[in-house]
C-alpha cells in the first residue's frame, strides 16, 4: 500500500504536476521583489553613509568656527592696554585674524566683533555620495562659535 503525501511533500508534488501555463502568472515576481529590495537597501545605505558625512561636516563647521573665534579673540589692542590699562580687542585685527583662519581652511563664514567677544559663523557644503545618485544634491551645514578675550587665567574649564 502506498503512503499518501502530506504537508510539504504534497505541495511540492502538486507544483511539479501543474501545467506550465498555470504557473505563468507568478513568473517574474521574484525579480520585482529583488529590484525593490535592492533599491530600498541602497536608499538606507545612502541615508546612513551620507547622514554620517553630514554630521561630521556639522562638527567640522562648529570646530572651525570656534577656532576662528579663538584666533580673533587673541588680537588684543595692546596700545590701548598699555596706555590706559583698558583690556579690549582690536576689532579690525580680530576680524582679520578670524577671516584669515577661515581662508586657511577653505570654508566661508562671517565674523562679528562686539566688545570683548568674537562670534564666527561657518558654512560647510557636504556633497552626497550615494544619495546624489537619487538626485539629492549637496547639503550646507552651519556652525557657530564664539570666544571672549580675557586677561590672564580665570579658572580651569571642566
Amino acid at each position: 500500500m502506498r503512503r499518501r503525501a502530506t504537508g510539504r511533500q504534497a505541495a511540492r508534488w502538486r507544483a511539479h504536476t501543474l501545467p506550465r501555463w498555470d504557473r505563468a502568472p507568478e513568473r517574474g515576481q521574484v525579480t520585482a521583489f529583488v529590484v525593490t529590495f535592492v533599491a530600498a537597501l541602497l536608499l538606507m545605505t545612502g541615508l546612513v553613509l551620507d547622514g554620517g558625512l553630514v554630521l561630521a561636516a556639522k562638527r567640522r563647521a562648529v570646530n572651525e568656527a570656534e577656532a576662528a573665534a579663538r584666533a580673533g579673540a587673541q588680537q588684543v589692542a595692546t596700545d590701548a592696554y598699555r596706555s590706559s590699562g583698558r583690556f579690549a580687542l582690536d576689532a579690525a585685527r580680530s576680524r582679520a585674524a578670524a577671516l584669515a583662519y577661515l581662508a586657511s581652511t577653505g570654508d566661508r563664514g562671517t565674523v562679528s566683533v562686539a566688545g570683548d567677544r568674537v562670534v564666527v559663523t561657518v558654512q560647510v557644503t557636504q556633497p552626497m555620495q550615494i544619495l546624489g545618485l537619487a538626485g539629492v544634491g549637496a547639503m550646507t551645514v552651519t556652525g557657530h562659535g564664539s570666544a571672549r578675550a580675557e586677561r590672564g587665567v580665570q579658572r580651569a574649564e571642566p
